[in-house]
């Protein structure tokens, strides 16, 4: 009883329409930045070292990038409201979902193969897939 509960209130924190993010991905994250009474939206760009529990609420990615000689890693929640979108900018071949050997490299050593693959379709969800997502909510909704 309890446990259907929590999966229900868990299933009402996700979004609807995720990107399918995969490691060796690179990634645009756009993120809504507070700062006072402004709000803006940073995005962070970066490859995708780690990826943590696709199928919960709290999946998370985690994005490396180099900044001024410097490698600057952030974890975003992928169904957080402060993630605004990501979109995927490069895929990349790996063998492994945690890709902490890139820490210790820099230059030509640090590059991943290359996958071609649509943009297009990765990014955007087709309204069918949206519609699908939406439909068991509604239904639940008009039990209650």
């Amino acid at each position: 009883m309890s446990f259907e509960l929590i999966k229900k209130v868990n299933d009402e924190q996700k979004k609807h329409a995720v990107v399918n993010v995969k490691s060796g991905d690179t990634v645009r994250v756009h993120q809504k930045i507070k700062e006072g009474n402004k709000e803006r939206i940073q995005i962070f760009e970066g490859v995708v070292i780690r990826t943590d529990r696709k199928k919960s609420h709290t999946s998370r990615i985690t994005v490396r990038k180099v900044a001024s000689g410097v490698g600057v890693e952030k974890s975003f929640l992928l169904h957080s409201p402060l993630v605004e979108q990501i979109e995927v900018v490069r895929r990349s071949k790996v063998r492994r979902n945690y890709l902490s050997f890139l820490r210790n490299r820099s230059g030509k050593s640090a590059r991943l193969r290359q996958v071609i693959f649509d943009k297009a379709a990765v990014n955007t969800l087709p309204e069918e897939k949206i519609e699908e997502v939406a439909a068991p909510a509604e239904e639940a909704e008009a039990k209650a």
